[in-house]
């Protein structure tokens, strides 16, 4: 049988994610920052923060409501008269002046910053648009032309400063699932020392040190539970609703709550090694990765700035030689303003940092974004057998009594001999004991027999459980009824023992390496998603063949050893399918490095496992599916976000540039400001229904 590798605490490679100071470790991830990169933020907004943009609003929104009361072209539109007094006609030109310096000038910084990268952009395009606005404004003011046009300037700046400022709160909002994680630790811990426990600051606490984690309390570390029993609820790192009881040896995770009892927790991970820090740096990570639909966004935003350019350009050009020079200027700042690609870069970063928060929250770790894009077009998943799609410990799944012995019996006394013994297939039998309620007998003058199994007295008369070998040495013969029933179990693959009392057979166990109880139901998943599902396992192909028979799986690899695993990954990519690898990310890291996909499950506190694309932290395979609703969902949000940003730039410059003048409609700049504003709302709206997204499962 295969052996399980367990992952007791985080490798001491993983990276750092900063808890030893418990400062807010957002500022430790860079990659994933406010305004790191192409991922979640964008350079336009380096050093701006929400708060900045929403005061910004306010106050602009405050000058602007004068501007536009006193303008003349909104007094005579609207048939009002505003108040005069000495100076009242130069309100429009000084408060406008005012809200462009304030407001207006923050983007013209941005627009510094990418010409000096040589990378024209969004910030380029209003900063062209505002100053077109303002230099119309002020000429106009001077009595160079007829139109005055303060109040569209100062709604335009106004109106994009709170395009800006919901933008940036959308993406702080899906950014949150850091500062959630980060929020998970307490401030301190109680250190206990001898008979006193002492209140420490996290940073204080070293490797081996005892901490009380009292009823409702939280894990301040990684640790294993040294003393008491709790209920801990662990649903903010796996995802999973069902508290799980912890023991004596038990791990524990900080950040996790204890309810129903207290613990005394000994150490073993603390600051950046800890399991909450490995998954806030992969989270951050993820949120500031790119991917091929961001590539795909990027250079059709930088294109649709030359469009724009020279959009404005021909609209300048156009309307000038045609006489009307004041609705010249005018047309060129809202073909400007309305062509600025805010929805096209607001339509990939979103809807990255969405899903990977919405998979953290459902213990789906994305370490590489590409991974999860190319999860949507699968064609085959491959399960490692032994721990993935079984429980990775022998179970006992059948019992056979012979005639003249009741269950309750031989279960009692194969149970009692095993007690003794720290042998796995022992140790099933023991747990099968507990599980049905059967009392122990006692045992005494117990002895090991290797290679046949072991023997003891109990109740005076002397019991020896062991494989068929046993029925060979001891001369005895197994019932008809119970022949039958062993040669099934041993035609299916499984291991059979048997208890023998005083020369007379008991009964027989089966055991195996039990099949947990979702792998059936995520197998069925796949299928109903179209995708076909493997196996690859060292055990023999009839035990392979008798899981996979049990749990529909498609094609079987058997009796592979863990180096040949990666060729054999690569002979189900033949014909060019794209391959999933489902292993525990250490074993099966060749294998997991060779797929298409690499899909770490069952890492529970071991997140830096560096040859998974994809950290499933509960072991469930079901969450496979769950990845692969992600990927896909998350690639139709993309699309539709990228389709609608780019459609409505191909429709609305035209507008913008009076292709529909001579019909009597013209579209005011502020009104281009809105329909712009207005795009980028609907793609971060859209991109905020992928929360909808129900990736969980039922509770069994």
């Amino acid at each position: 049988m295969e052996q399980m590798t367990k992952h007791d605490g985080m490798s001491a490679s993983g990276h750092s994610a900063g808890h030893a100071s418990h400062e807010d470790p957002t500022k430790q991830f860079k990659g994933a920052g406010d305004h790191g990169g192409h991922g979640v933020g964008h350079d336009r907004h380096a050093g701006h923060s929400v708060a900045m943009f929403r005061d910004k609003f306010w106050l602009t929104l405050a000058l602007a409501i004068p501007v536009v009361f006193w303008s003349a072209d909104v007094q005579n539109w609207l048939g009002y008269a505003a108040p005069s007094f000495p100076g009242s006609k130069l309100i429009p030109a000084i408060l406008g002046t005012v809200v462009f310096v304030y407001g207006g000038l923050v983007f013209v910084r941005g627009a510094w910053r990418e010409l000096a990268d040589h990378k024209p952009g969004m910030m380029t395009l209003i900063s062209l648009a505002i100053v077109v606005a303002f230099g119309t404004s002020l000429a106009a003011t001077f009595g160079l032309f007829e139109i005055e046009v303060w109040w569209e300037l100062a709604s335009l700046i106004t109106i994009m400063i709170l395009g800006h400022w919901l933008e940036m709160r959308a993406i702080t909002q899906a950014r949150g699932a850091l500062k959630a994680l980060a929020a998970l630790l307490p401030d301190t811990a109680e250190r206990v020392s001898g008979s006193e426990t002492q209140t420490v600051p996290l940073s204080e606490l070293h490797l081996g040190d005892i901490v009380l984690v009292r009823p409702g309390g939280r894990v301040p570390a990684d640790g294993k539970v040294a003393e008491g029993t709790a209920d801990v609820d662990e649903s903010m790192i796996t995802g999973e609703s069902r508290t799980v009881s912890k023991g004596v040896g038990a791990t524990v995770i900080a950040g996790t709550v204890a309810g129903g009892g207290s613990l005394r927790v000994r150490v073993t991970a603390v600051g950046d090694q800890t399991a909450l820090s490995g998954i806030m740096r992969l989270v951050a990570t993820a949120q500031a990765s790119g991917s091929r639909a961001q590539a795909l966004a990027d250079r059709a935003a930088a294109l649709l700035f030359y469009v724009a350019v020279a959009s404005g350009a021909l609209t300048l050009a156009y309307w000038w030689l045609a006489g009307d020079k004041e609705h010249a200027l005018i047309r060129t700042a809202t073909v400007l303003i309305i062509a600025c690609p805010h929805a096209l870069g607001l339509a990939i970063p979103l809807v990255i940092a969405i899903s990977t928060s919405l998979g953290a929250q459902n213990g789906l770790l994305v370490k590489d974004r590409l991974a999860l894009e190319r999860a949507r077009n699968l064609g085959l998943v491959i399960f490692d057998k032994t721990g993935t799609l079984t429980r990775g410990t022998p179970a006992v799944s059948g019992v056979a009594v012979a005639p003249g012995t009741s269950e309750a019996d031989l279960i009692a006394s194969a149970a009692a001999v095993e007690a003794n013994s720290e042998h796995p297939l022992a140790r099933a039998i023991v747990a099968e004991a507990k599980r049905r309620g059967v009392l122990e007998s006692k045992a005494a003058n117990f002895e090991e027999k290797p290679g046949r199994g072991a023997q003891a007295l109990v109740g005076g008369k002397s019991v020896a459980v062991g494989g068929p070998r046993l029925l060979t040495e001891a001369k005895v013969a197994a019932p008809q009824e119970v022949e039958k029933v062993t040669t099934s179990w041993a035609g299916e693959g499984k291991t059979v023992l048997y208890a023998v009392a005083e020369g007379r057979l008991l009964g027989a166990f089966a055991v195996e390496d039990e099949i947990r109880p979702e792998s059936q139901e995520a197998v069925n998943e796949l299928h109903r998603l179209g995708i076909r599902v493997a196996m690859i396992t060292g055990d023999s192909k009839t035990v392979a063949d008798s899981v996979a028979r049990r749990i529909g799986i498609d094609e079987v690899a058997a009796e592979v050893l863990p180096a040949d695993k990666a060729s054999a990954v690569e002979r189900f990519q033949t014909g060019g399918k794209m391959v999933a690898m489902v292993g525990d990310g250490v074993n099966d890291a060749p294998a997991l490095a060779t797929a298409n996909v690499g899909i770490a499950i069952g890492a529970g506190t071991d997140v830096a496992i560096e040859s998974a694309g994809i950290v499933l932290v509960r072991s469930d395979p079901r969450d496979v599916v769950g990845a692969i609703k992600l990927s896909r969902a998350t690639y139709r949000k993309m699309i539709q976000n990228l389709i609608w940003a780019t459609a409505y730039n191909l429709v609305a410059i035209p507008v913008a540039a009076g292709i529909f003048v001579h019909w009597g409609f013209d579209l005011p700049m502020s009104v281009g400001a809105v329909a712009m504003s207005l795009s980028t709302i609907i793609v971060a709206a859209n991109a905020q229904l992928l929360r909808r997204l129900k990736l969980g499962h039922a509770v069994p």
